[in-house]
């Protein structure tokens, strides 16, 4: 994954609702910000086969993030 897909990813967390993060389900979760992400910039199934692996990989931290910022 290249570091421009990982800010366009991260710059998509960042400006979701709260509410949302934490509500979906996780397959839920990665389908969303995965559509989120790809509205944004075209990706190829290699690239979104491997944007997928790295946001399961990280929807605790993501999760995490979102219920820190409920408390702001």
């Amino acid at each position: 994954m290249n570091p421009k897909m990982m800010r366009l990813l991260w710059s998509v967390i960042e400006t979701s609702q709260t509410k949302t993060l934490l509500q979906l389900d996780d397959a839920s979760l990665v389908q969303w910000l995965l559509k989120q992400t790809t509205d944004r910039a075209f990706l190829d199934c290699r690239e979104t086969d491997s944007l997928s692996n790295y946001i399961q990989s990280r929807l605790p931290l993501i999760r995490d993030i979102a219920r820190e910022r409920q408390y702001c």
